[in-house]
């Protein structure tokens, strides 16, 4: 972050004490340090209470009814959609839609405006550092369609190879779609740059956002992003809600993705005609409550400042890359400090990934284990797997220090 803005530190004990869970103790003296949030974050209370609220005073189906729970029910559902695009600074609310995670808005572009736009021969540019939720659907897709994939390769430092990527654009990809920050290497690629050189070259974008914005400023319209996509649970809200955020005239050219109740205007045995955006690819009776806890997480981060948070991760993965660089055999992968978010995946040479997880979890502190559904990029660098121990606004750098603190029980029993 810029050290020219003033920018005010986190109250971090205020914060920690605002997530119940984070108080839990997991046996005699041993105290939770939740060090996975790139898995999943904890909630706040204002998260938690929201959406008990809304059960016990709220609860009714949305759109059709007229009595007064359904109404605040749609006010409530249709306000948390008003809150996600001031989040991501989208031009109009309709242009977020609701889907139950990052990995379905991914695969609603893929089946909705991927089988309308792209045919045999044609070319969609990805990553080596691709989630698989941003692999799979383009495979499926590319082996019904007969498409070509091509990747732009991943530096050993763990950066994209720009260069290689502007030779790749030259192939004429009808789609480029990457990940703004990874879940394994914590890299925070350029993406307004990579967006400009994709549309210069003609290409549609997508971006896979879901590390990035529970952790730095997102600003869809600043990018210039066709598509844009994140989940709820990541950023202090609910799991089975996420986000697809799309260019208007895309959307509004894009068939329905799933057929039923909220996404049509009229149907006749015989056909249907679609409603209008949002609602043409919200079908079926939508997750209204996790809508809004989502609205209810926006605010809370709102509320924090996004600059202030991606401060404090920045302090903190500095600081635990300097600590895991004095343990003796241990290797992290990804970028320095300044090129990354609060992200670091390391294996030992005493220990395989899981071991370490489980030792750390005997000290309190939760960590991943495993290739994080990347595991192409694991392949790249030679390994099953990582351990993974990813920051949130509500770590702190003692936090770090238990990290440590356990690594070095792990050497000392596998040494």
């Amino acid at each position: 972050m810029s050290s020219e803005i003033d920018i005010p530190a986190l109250d971090i004990e205020g914060i920690k004490r605002d997530f119940p869970i984070l108080g839990r103790e997991l046996g005699s003296d041993v105290t939770l340090v939740y060090l996975d949030s790139a898995a999943t974050s904890q909630k706040p209370e204002a998260v938690i209470g929201a959406m008990d609220e809304y059960y016990r005073r709220h609860n009714a189906n949305i759109h059709r009814g007229i009595h007064t729970l359904a109404e605040e029910a749609t006010a409530l559902y249709e306000g948390a959609r008003v809150k996600v695009a001031a989040f991501i600074n989208a031009s109009q609310p309709e242009q977020i839609i609701f889907t139950r995670n990052a990995t379905e808005a991914i695969n609603l572009v893929a089946q909705s405006w991927g089988r309308t736009n792209l045919e045999a021969g044609d070319r969609i540019l990805l990553t080596g550092m691709e989630h698989h939720s941003n692999l799979v659907p383009w495979q499926m897709l590319a082996a019904e369609r007969n498409l070509e994939l091509d990747f732009i390769p991943v530096t050993p430092e763990g950066l994209l190879d720009l260069g290689t990527y502007s030779e790749l654009l030259e192939r004429g990809p009808k789609l480029v779609t990457f990940t703004h920050m990874s879940n394994v290497l914590g890299t925070i690629n350029p993406a307004k740059e990579i967006i400009q050189l994709a549309h210069k070259a003609g290409a549609i974008t997508l971006v896979d956002g879901a590390q990035a914005v529970p952790h730095i400023p997102v600003d869809v319209t600043d990018l210039g992003a066709d598509f844009y996509v994140f989940s709820a649970h990541k950023m202090c809200g609910p799991s089975g809600i996420g986000v697809l955020y799309g260019r208007r005239d895309l959307l509004e050219a894009m068939p329905p993705y799933m057929g039923g109740g909220d996404m049509i205007k009229s149907v006749t045995l015989r056909s249907f005609r679609p409603n209008d955006l949002p609602h043409k690819f919200e079908a079926g009776t939508p997750a209204i409550a996790e809508a809004v806890g989502f609205g209810a997480a926006v605010d809370y981060l709102s509320g924090l400042g996004m600059e202030a948070i991606a401060e404090h991760e920045q302090r903190l993965i500095t600081y635990a890359l300097e600590r895991l660089s004095e343990i003796p055999g241990l290797k992290v992968f990804g970028p320095e400090a300044a090129q990354k978010g609060g992200v670091a995946s390391f294996v030992m040479e005493e220990a395989h990934p899981h071991d370490v997880a489980q030792i750390l979890d005997f000290d309190g502190v939760a960590v991943r284990a495993g290739h994080h559904c990347a595991q192409p990029l694991h392949d790249q660098y030679n390994i099953p797997a990582t351990t993974r121990a990813s920051f949130y606004l509500y770590n702190t750098p003692e936090d770090v220090d238990r990290l440590v603190k356990g690594i070095y029980r792990v050497k000392e029993i596998f040494g």
